[in-house]
Parts: structure tokens; C-alpha cells; sequence
């Protein structure tokens, strides 16, 4: 009877963890709840999201049954709220996607990025902190951010994670400011965190603003793929379910206060990405060789662009032991499959009838 208590004590933590994860319905958020849930089938797993125009619902609509997961409309601007969560779910971890992300929105609305990514982590990081007290054991607050923090790279050099932040962009600067909050609550209040930093995203889910997809999604409409500049910027693309597996790898394994770098070493022009991706799109579409590529039309470039950024993930490779599985051209075949055997998911984005899946969804379970 005694061992039996004993052994209970050690595997009660793992079997009790609850795990709120934000902006779960988003491109990368949703391919880390798939993970956890698929990973760890006695977690809970509670996915808050706002969902704005880039939460879909949609995107977990092949685990929305599962009961080990549990969706909350919410705003992590919304302090009652998230303070109502730790307290009703006795909440052991938190992964925090949720963000506004796009570059060109925030020249538009950069106050809508102070307030989602600056202050909405701000609202979490006090609800974990008063949730978990002075002595937080066997929790952890993960913090998702980008490698656009550094700002931009000349021809040669990698991101490290002692890189000095220079945030070009309004977006940049908002995650910037997040990364700074959460370090800063690890120094001063002893909040058990760690922060990612990751490249370019690609694959499944992906909304049709960023530039894969829409290419993919202009192409299947013959429509132009613009391409800013010259298509000289350059950057670092990694497989998004690569991206999951890291963040699960982190949040298991990382140590407490460390940043970790996640990147596919994986350089690419824009122009000879769009270049690759025509080819694919050709095959697929069984249309003439080069057909795709003569819709590619240079618009003028974006203010504040950087011109390179590419990561070094070299401690989370050694400290940790996580590599991208795929190879890049893999990964897009792959992202080009998916689009093609998802038409309808596309139709509801680029129509934005996806935004009425929740109600049509919560409406049924009543």
C-alpha cells in the first residue's frame, strides 16, 4: 500500500496537468493542441481564443469531440476572465500563442498589437502569478514569440538567443516588448517561464494572408502573386507540426528563465521560394511548366522590410535534442496536398463563412 501511495504521488502531476492554451484555433495554435491532446491523453487541454479574423475553429474540428479538450470564446485582454480560469480549472501550465501577427496590419492598427500582444500577456502573466503564489512548483508559463524581435541580418550571421532585440515593425516590437514582460516577471517574481523564438511558419491551416498560402490560393484562381520588391528578402521556413513538436519538447524539458531558438536552417529568397512553389503548383495542376510562375507580379515593398532573418537553433538541438523532420521541398508538397484535398476549408476562409462555425457549432450541442 505504500509504494502504491508513493507511486501515485509521483504520477498524479503528469496525469492532473491542465493546460491552457491560447490562440488555439490560430495556424500554429492549432497543431499544438492536436499535439498535446494526441500526445498526452491525460492532459486537459483548454483552448482560449478570441477568435478573430485568423481563429478558426475549423482548424480542430478532428478533436473538437475529444474529452479531454475544452474550447473558451475569451480575450486574454480580459483579466476577470483569465482570472476566473486559473481559479475554476486549477490551471498547471500555460502555452500563450495568442497574437495579433501580421506585419502589414500592424502599419495599418498598430494599437491593436500593444493591446492584444503587450497587454493581453501582461493581463496572463498577473493571472499566473496570483493563481500560482510565491512558490509556483511544477508549473510553467510558456511564452511563443518570433525571431522578428532581432530585427534584420545582412548576407551572413544567425539569430542566436543572445542576439540583441531591434524590432523593426510594429508587430515586431509588440512581441518584443511581450518577450521583455515575461523575462522580467522570471526575474522579479520568480514565475517558472520559458520563451520560444521561431522562424517563418508553414503548412496546414494557414491563413491565405501570408505568403505561401495566398500563393497557393491565387494560383488555384489564376489570379497575380504579389511579391514585394524585388523578392530578395530572405527567410527561415519551418514545417508548423515541427514547430509543435519543439513546443512540446520546450515545455516539458526547457529549463526555467531560458529563451530557445526554433528554426529549420532553412533559408529561402521569396522569389525562389514562389519559383519552387509554381513548379509544385504545375505538377499538381497538370497545366504547362511555367504557367503558374507568370503570375508572380512585383508590387512595391512593405515599409520597414527586413531584408533577412535566419535562426541558429543549435541549443535547442543540443540542450534539448529536437531537429526539423522534414526537408523543405517535403514540407511543401506536403502544404500543397493539403490545400488541394481542403478546398472547402479554403472556400470558408477566403469567403469568411468560417467565422460562423462557432455558433453554428455551439448552436447543435444546445
Amino acid at each position: 500500500m505504500v509504494i502504491f501511495v508513493l507511486l501515485l504521488k509521483v504520477l498524479i502531476p503528469n496525469f492532473m496537468k491542465k493546460i491552457l492554451i491560447t490562440g488555439g484555433a490560430g495556424f500554429i495554435g492549432s497543431h499544438v493542441v492536436r499535439r498535446f491532446l494526441q500526445q498526452y491523453p491525460d492532459y486537459q487541454i483548454f483552448n482560449l481564443d478570441k477568435l478573430t479574423y485568423a481563429g478558426n475553429l475549423q482548424n480542430l474540428s478532428d478533436i473538437e469531440q475529444n474529452p479531454n479538450y475544452h474550447f473558451i470564446m475569451g480575450d486574454i485582454c480580459d483579466s476577470s476572465l483569465l482570472q476566473t480560469l486559473f481559479s475554476k480549472y486549477a490551471l498547471d501550465g500555460v502555452i500563450h500563442l495568442a497574437a495579433e501577427s501580421h506585419v502589414d496590419r500592424s502599419i495599418s492598427h498598430p494599437m491593436d498589437f500593444v493591446q492584444t500582444n503587450v497587454l493581453g500577456t501582461v493581463n496572463l502573466l498577473n493571472a499566473a502569478k496570483e493563481a500560482w503564489g510565491k512558490t509556483p512548483s511544477n508549473k510553467r508559463f510558456y511564452h511563443v514569440s518570433t525571431d522578428e524581435v532581432y530585427g534584420s541580418l545582412g548576407e551572413k550571421g544567425l539569430f542566436t538567443e543572445t542576439t540583441a532585440y531591434d524590432p523593426k515593425s510594429p508587430y515586431s516590437a509588440s512581441k518584443a516588448s511581450s518577450d521583455h514582460f515575461v523575462k522580467a516577471y522570471y526575474n522579479t517574481y520568480s514565475l517558472p517561464i520559458v520563451i520560444s523564438n521561431c522562424s517563418n511558419n508553414y503548412g496546414p491551416n494557414h491563413f491565405p494572408e501570408k505568403l505561401i498560402p495566398m500563393a497557393i490560393n491565387n494560383i488555384k484562381n489564376n489570379q497575380p502573386i504579389p511579391i514585394y520588391g524585388k523578392g530578395e528578402n530572405i527567410r527561415d521556413w519551418l514545417y508548423v507540426i515541427d514547430h509543435a513538436r519543439a513546443i512540446d519538447t520546450i515545455f516539458h524539458h526547457g529549463n526555467n528563465g531560458e529563451t530557445y531558438n526554433i528554426g529549420g536552417f532553412n533559408e529561402w529568397k521569396n522569389i525562389d521560394l514562389i519559383h519552387l512553389l509554381c513548379c509544385l503548383m504545375d505538377e499538381t495542376m497538370e497545366r504547362p511548366s511555367g504557367s503558374s510562375a507568370q503570375l508572380i507580379t512585383f508590387v512595391n515593398d512593405r515599409s520597414g522590410h527586413d531584408l533577412r532573418y535566419a535562426i541558429d537553433a543549435t541549443k535547442l538541438a543540443h540542450e534539448l535534442g529536437w531537429q526539423p523532420s522534414l526537408q523543405f521541398e517535403e514540407g511543401l508538397k506536403k502544404t500543397v496536398k493539403w490545400y488541394f484535398e481542403n478546398e472547402e476549408w479554403l472556400t470558408n476562409v477566403t469567403s469568411g463563412e468560417y467565422q460562423t462555425y462557432y455558433q453554428t457549432l455551439y448552436k447543435e450541442k444546445t
